[in-house]
């Protein structure tokens, strides 16, 4: 397959994604949508796609959430021969804006209307499709995605349809993703790595059916597991593993194998609240929006640790990990420091096992600090910190000193936080000043925020 974006065509739509027969499921809406009528969907889509201006070679920027309407949009681009520039529907008119100007797509599509409410994980979406610019795409990718922004300001990361198609065939090898006939209950956002492959395209090639639950709560997505007798593994984030570890269920979820989560580190505590309420395992899956998928240990037999995914390789450098990658995947920057000689710095702490190959990952590389010439993990303290009786998150960065961000249950007090961490940590690793807040501040797909100045913004 040609990396450019008029490879991403009828080719890799129809023989990866709409594999199956017409009759097959792949979506719950609640109401099941099938392959038949999606394929009827995207050539709809197309059609008012090729009419705003969108040419082969072209790219269409997607602002859409997380909806029918999405699906359709964005394998119509494909189909289209053009490339997919994802933004997420919460970023402000202002950086949807800068974006345009620096990606120049051919057309934009977002919202005319919407319904359904904020707390809904799919919506009722009426998409409007305006032309923007002639020109082509200024990179041969078939998907642009923004990262997360939870450091920094978001990098621009292209994958191509080879990217892509590897990806999906990777998870079809990876022991304990869910099998065809069974389900997927879908929480991250579709516009994101893991919601967009390991969701979505995963799902649609491999014949498992996608059901976000009506709402993002604990209870509707426990219903959404118990609507049907078939097996059902939750995909997510932390952030929802903390939904469900403090929702009790009615009843016994007999469809329940498993949750699988990727993104952050789970504390410890959060994973073994969660195990001991539902008894099945907690996996956990190591990836970047620029490679994907990178470990994962879904059975959480090794628990922090990950097993690289099948294809990558991955290496340990100066306490930094090193992923294979065989293209820069970055749009316009040009940095070996990040990408060199088929190599991806992670810009992650973390060890390689010489006899297993097992991968520990233990933080940002930049958490390490010294204070009056010791040595400080700051990912051990956050750990630390986010073990406290009534902390549900926290965050720890530098900031003139090891600064916390704590955000409570509403039980704790300062004085009470720093007499606990006076008995579990060293006095210099104790953070210097304490920041308790209702919510910590995070990134449209649910990452905690680490930037100082958001930080001191929330905490104002």
């Amino acid at each position: 397959m040609a990396d450019d974006p008029a490879s991403t065509t009828v080719d890799w739509v129809d023989d990866i994604l709409f594999t199956g027969r017409d009759s097959d499921v792949c979506l719950r809406l609640p109401e099941p949508v099938d392959k038949g009528t999606l394929r009827r969907l995207v050539g709809e889509a197309q059609a008012r796609l090729t009419g705003a201006g969108l040419r082969p070679g072209g790219a269409a920027a997607l602002r859409l959430p997380p909806s029918l309407t999405y699906v359709a949009h964005l394998l119509a681009t494909w189909r289209a021969g053009g490339q997919a520039v994802l933004l997420d529907h919460r970023l402000t008119d202002h950086e949807v804006d800068r974006a345009l100007r620096r990606l120049t797509p051919q057309v934009v599509v977002a919202p005319v209307r919407t319904g359904g409410g904020a707390l809904r994980v799919f919506v009722d979406v009426t998409a409007g499709v305006t032309s923007y610019s002639d020109r082509p795409a200024g990179s041969p990718h078939a998907v642009i995605q923004l990262s997360s922004g939870s450091t920094g300001p978001s990098k621009v990361i292209g994958r191509t349809a080879a990217d892509l198609v590897a990806e999906v065939r990777r998870y079809t090898r990876i022991d304990g993703v869910a099998l065809p006939g069974e389900r997927i209950i879908l929480l991250p956002s579709m516009v994101h790595v893991l919601g967009l492959v390991g969701g979505l395209l995963y799902g649609l090639h491999a014949g498992v059916e996608l059901c976000p639950p009506e709402r993002l709560g604990g209870d509707a997505i426990l219903a959404a597991v118990a609507a049907q007798d078939t097996p059902a593994t939750v995909l997510g984030v932390p952030f929802h593993i903390g939904l469900l570890a403090s929702t009790v269920p009615t009843g016994p979820l007999p469809q329940l194998r498993r949750m699988t989560t990727g993104g952050e580190l789970v504390p410890a505590a959060v994973a073994r609240a969660f195990t001991d309420r539902y008894g099945v395992p907690l996996g956990n899956m190591y990836g970047m929006t620029e490679v994907g998928v990178i470990g994962t240990d879904l059975y959480g037999a090794h628990r922090p640790a990950v097993a690289p995914a099948p294809g990558i390789e991955v290496r340990e450098r100066d306490g930094e990990l090193w992923v294979s990658c065989p293209a820069n995947p970055y749009v316009g920057l040009a940095d070996p420091t990040r990408w060199a000689d088929g190599w991806l710095h992670t810009r992650d702490a973390g060890a390689v096992d010489p006899g297993t190959g097992l991968v520990t990952v233990r933080g940002r590389l930049d958490s390490q600090v010294s204070v009056g010439g010791l040595k400080v993990d700051l990912t051990e303290v956050e750990a630390t910190v986010a073990g406290l009786p009534g902390v549900t998150a926290a965050v720890v960065v530098w900031d003139d000193g090891i600064s916390a961000y704590v955000q409570t249950d509403g039980t704790p007090t300062e004085e009470t936080l720093d007499i606990l961490l006076a008995e579990r940590l060293a006095g210099f690793k104790r953070p210097r000043t304490l920041h308790l807040l209702e919510q910590l501040p995070r990134t449209t797909t649910g990452k905690l925020v680490r930037a100082v100045p958001t930080l001191r913004e929330a905490a104002s």
